[in-house]
């Protein structure tokens, strides 16, 4: 899967960039037919722990899936992201099946 990483005001290094696209990649063991995916990286002026935001967007036929989350790491924030855009890959593959 082709994935795009943004990282706003600061610059990732290719360990963060290779963790994304190989966590990413997984996802496509749920879903095949995942066009591409865009991840934007950022850091948060909160307080905090929780201060390194992950936003992913997977284009699949027919739908866009987001999720976006927040945690202490980028590599923390991007499984969680993972985790919920692989409930919304299978509920989007039992709405397809549904019909």
């Amino acid at each position: 899967m082709k994935v795009q990483t943004q990282s706003v005001h600061f610059d990732a290094d290719q360990k963060l960039l290779d963790f994304i696209q190989k966590r990413l990649d997984k996802l496509e063991t749920f879903y095949d037919r995942v066009i591409e995916g865009e991840v934007i990286l950022r850091l948060n002026n909160k307080d905090g722990i929780n201060n390194k935001t992950v936003e992913v967007k997977l284009h699949v036929p027919g739908a866009t899936l987001f999720s976006q989350e927040d945690a202490a790491s980028f590599e923390a924030a991007t499984d969680a992201a993972a985790d919920n855009l692989k409930r919304q890959i299978t509920k989007h593959k039992e709405k397809l099946t549904a019909h």
